[in-house]
């Protein structure tokens, strides 16, 4: 059997498909599967407009209690209350500092983390003797309560910014990392062989093959290191913070103003899901390019 015969691919094939091997048939182009034509529910606009129903629902129904008493203005402020608090910060000046400085973190702190847990989920997912060096450790460390490490980190980095940004890099680092790694490991070895057969050997194996089969995953770690960011920040905002998010949630706390403490809430609700948002935007251009 010749090696083109045991291995029926084109390299164009190779480039162009990550997840399964692309036959070459010689009346026309490659074949693909049949794909059911686009619903409404496909339709952005629609899915927009469907995304809103729920948070529009919650308003209503958050205005009600204002009128049924459900619960105590104290309990939940009415929504005009919250957005006199956001008016107030606003004429102060305040409010756009804690906004900017705790986006400033979580991106920093993003994009170390996902930095570093692309390069180790490479290293690990493409290294057996890599794999088994490291990852006991990692994954001891995985396991640690993400406020186990804030005694250390003041300890060892004080309470500027350098020890709130490296919580978070820890937060952003294990999503990326274990989708990564997970992913690399389970890249088709029949398509990898195929490659090789055509010459593909190390960086430019990674390269066209190995990544762009994993760019879903890849993209599905971030996101979700990107969310774990935001989860993270108001942990890192508890070390000994005077500006941010998660210092205005914690000292509306301490003085009993529900009202900042739902604007806080709100506030990194809608900002996470814009970022969000904006990574999915990164997200489709890259599988369209690389997949």
């Amino acid at each position: 059997m010749t090696q083109e015969n045991a291995y029926p691919v084109s390299k164009e094939g190779l480039a162009a498909n990550g997840h399964t091997l692309t036959t070459v048939d010689d009346d026309g182009p490659a074949t693909q599967p049949n794909e059911p034509a686009p619903g409404l529910l496909s339709r952005r606009p629609v899915r927009l407009l469907l995304g809103l129903v729920v948070p529009a629902l919650i308003l209503v129904l958050w205005q009600l209690n204002s009128v049924v008493g459900v619960f105590s203005a104290v309990q939940l402020p009415p929504p005009s209350a919250v957005g006199t608090a956001a008016v107030e910060l606003i004429e102060r000046g305040e409010l756009w500092i804690h906004i900017a400085i705790s986006t400033q973190r979580v991106l920093i702190g993003f994009a170390l983390g996902a930095t570093l847990g692309l390069a180790l989920g490479a290293l690990l997912g493409l290294s057996r003797l890599a794999d088994a060096l490291l990852s006991p450790t990692i994954g001891a460390l995985r396991a640690v309560p993400s406020l186990a490490w804030v005694p250390l980190l003041i300890l060892w980095m004080k309470i500027g910014e350098d020890s709130k940004v490296t919580l978070i890099l820890i937060g952003a680092f294990f999503p990326v990392f274990t989708t990564l790694f997970l992913a690399l490991r389970h890249v088709d070895r029949n398509l990898v062989e195929a490659a090789r057969a055509f010459g593909l050997k190390g960086i430019r194996l990674l390269t066209t093959v190995q990544l762009p089969a994993v760019v879903p995953a890849v993209f599905s770690g971030l996101r979700l290191a990107l969310a774990q960011a935001w989860l993270f920040l108001v942990a890192a905002e508890l070390i000994a913070s005077s500006l941010g998010l998660g210092f205005l949630l914690t000292d509306s706390t301490n003085n009993g103003r529900t009202d900042r403490i739902f604007l806080a809430i709100i506030l990194l609700a809608v900002i996470g899901k814009t970022t969000d948002a904006l990574l999915g935007i990164a997200e489709r251009w890259a599988v369209r390019r690389w997949t």
